[in-house]
């Protein structure tokens, strides 16, 4: 592992041999005309017997070198022809080629490289406070600036580069051009009197911004991803206040999807000190009613909140219909929670394995994680030192490509109820959705991808649930900063809290309409001291409350637009 010296020696040495490249093209320049013109005059006294001066000697050469060729001086001899072209050749290569790329790189590169950089501030403004420093732009970031954007919390990315700092300028992102491993750097930024510091950088370079923060502020949180589970030592011991393993905690979750589509209510999270759980409605009692119908609040006292279909969350309205696929998002109680799990407990017994594609880190997370919860697992893999890793950790692992039908038959595609595909390649993920729900229409697909932007793709290819790396990472970043649980339901889906808007007072559930007006479903109200989840069209909202709800990022920005902050 690099620490900051030795990482900072070993990044200088490359651009050290970069910037000598121009004294050796200029010392091979000076010694080859020297050297040429001294042959011309050799050639021409010896084999030509004519004889010139020095400085028509130079002359001769640089016209040659420079291809001009005026034709007022030329060899008769094949010799002096010979030695033409070696002159000739040595200037194209000398000349033509090498003087203009020291000239562009060293010369007008630089001078580019610096207009961009006056473009970009080299500091934060000298007022701000409260602000979170991203020590680069990444798919996670992108995630991250858009939630803090929401919540009003002001950010800066750190970018080395000029040319890419410009651009992110111009896309209207905060950059400070500023080296992330540099004391300056941070000190420009008033790291002192930042919200936060999130390194999302390599697992050695954030060792690296930890170290650098501390030496500026011994008090300013660090947020530091860990590729490797290995690194979270060093990480800690660098200085940071929270280590994210982000792949780990990206299996996990994966798992917990699969898992919600077998036996009882899974529990994803908890707000205000209720519970959320999520359960698959496939054989229970509750499939082939509408919301309305089921009766479960007054059965078990659990509130309906939403109802996932094929990636996408539905508000639990009255009239909405609970099919075989549907997974089905409650919120109560512990006690509430147990209700539910006898009401639905007489569904017949799942055994069937579940199939996972991919032996990678996070999908090694994921077939533990449903070992420890009682599923069979089958790995499907092609690269043998991965399938070694999986074994003993599922039940049964295979060798083969996962496009290839035999290699899917063999591990057991057939008599799989779900697959879960971990791969990191986001195209392969989105091929074999298609290729999985063409060979079982009714299997239920649950996928990871890397990119927000690949989410429309696969669910389009057949992917019943997703998540994404990048999103996940912005979630747990941003529970971290505004020091709230991480409560991860789906792509695209906060639980979150808000004070009831100065618009609302007074008013009742049923007269804000804020379902059919933003789409957002109302889980509970924190009013009088009490949670209340057991929510009716006639509650009056009082000042002071706060409204916890569920829905995108996009509806939570439409909330504030309709009714105020």
């Amino acid at each position: 592992m690099l620490f900051p010296s030795s990482a900072r020696r070993a990044a200088g040495r490359e651009p050290g041999r970069r910037s000598s490249f121009p004294f050796v093209v200029g010392a091979i320049l000076a010694a080859f005309i020297p050297l040429n013109a001294a042959l011309f005059q050799l050639i021409m006294l010896h084999v030509e017997d004519r004889s010139y001066s020095w400085i028509t000697a130079v002359y001769w050469t640089v016209v040659t070198m420079s291809t001009l060729g005026f034709g007022d001086i030329v060899f008769q001899s094949d010799t002096g022809r010979l030695f033409s072209i070696w002159v000739l050749l040595s200037g194209i290569l000398l000349l033509l080629v090498a003087l203009p790329y020291v000239s562009i790189e060293f010369l007008i590169e630089p001078l580019r490289r610096a207009q961009e950089l006056s473009r970009v501030p080299r500091r934060a403004p000298a007022g701000e406070r409260g602000h979170v420093v991203i020590t680069r732009y990444d798919p996670i970031a992108a995630s991250l600036i858009g939630r803090l954007r929401t919540d009003g919390i002001p950010c800066y990315v750190l970018e080395p580069d000029p040319a890419e700092a410009a651009h992110l300028t111009d896309r209207g992102i905060r950059v400070v051009a500023g080296d992330p491993e540099s004391r300056l750097t941070f000190e420009l930024l008033g790291i002192e009197r930042a919200r936060t510091v999130f390194a999302n950088h390599e697992d050695t370079t954030n060792t690296n911004i930890a170290l650098t923060v501390r030496e500026v502020s011994p008090d300013v949180p660090v947020i530091a991803l860990a590729e490797h589970e290995d690194s979270t030592d060093i990480l800690e011991l660098s200085g940071c206040s929270h280590i994210l393993p982000l792949k780990v905690r990206l299996g996990e979750y994966l798992a917990n999807r699969v898992s919600a589509g077998l036996g009882k209510a899974d529990i994803v999270g908890t707000v205000k000190g209720l519970q959320i759980a999520e359960f698959s409605a496939r054989d229970t009692p509750l499939a082939g009613q509408s919301v309305r119908d089921t009766h479960l609040r007054e059965r078990t006292g659990l509130n309906i909140v939403g109802l996932w279909h094929r990636g996408r969350l539905v508000p639990a309205f009255p009239g909405v219909p609970i099919t075989q696929e549907s997974i089905v998002v409650v919120v109560g109680t512990t006690d509430q929670l147990t209700a539910l799990d006898g009401l639905i407990q007489d569904r017949p017994d799942i055994d069937a394995p579940i199939l996972l594609v991919g032996a990678s880190t996070v999908g090694s997370v994921a077939a533990r994680a449903l070992k420890r919860k009682g599923v069979r697992v089958h790995v499907l893999d092609r690269d043998p030192e991965a399938r070694e890793r999986m074994i003993g950790v599922a039940d049964e692992v295979f060798g083969g490509d996962a496009n290839d039908r035999d290699a899917l038959t063999r591990a057991g595609l057939g008599n799989a109820a779900q697959v879960l595909l971990t791969t990191h390649d986001d195209a392969m993920n989105v091929y074999l959705a298609v290729y999985c729900r063409r060979l079982k229409p009714d299997l239920r697909i649950v996928s990871r991808v890397t990119h927000e932007q690949n989410l429309e793709a696969i669910h389009r290819a057949g992917a019943d649930f997703v998540l994404s790396y990048s999103s996940l990472g912005a979630e747990a970043v941003l529970s971290l900063i505004e020091g709230h649980e991480l409560v991860v339901l789906g792509e695209g889906v906060d639980l979150f809290s808000l004070p009831l808007p100065r618009s609302l007072h007074g008013k009742t559930l049923a007269a804000t309409e804020i379902g059919s007006r933003t789409g957002l479903s109302v889980v509970a109200v924190e009013q009088g001291g009490q949670v209340v989840t057991n929510l009716r069209a006639s509650m009056t909202l009082e000042a002071g409350a706060e409204i916890v709800m569920l829905g995108s990022v996009q509806q939570r920005r439409g909330f504030t637009a309709r009714f105020g902050h």
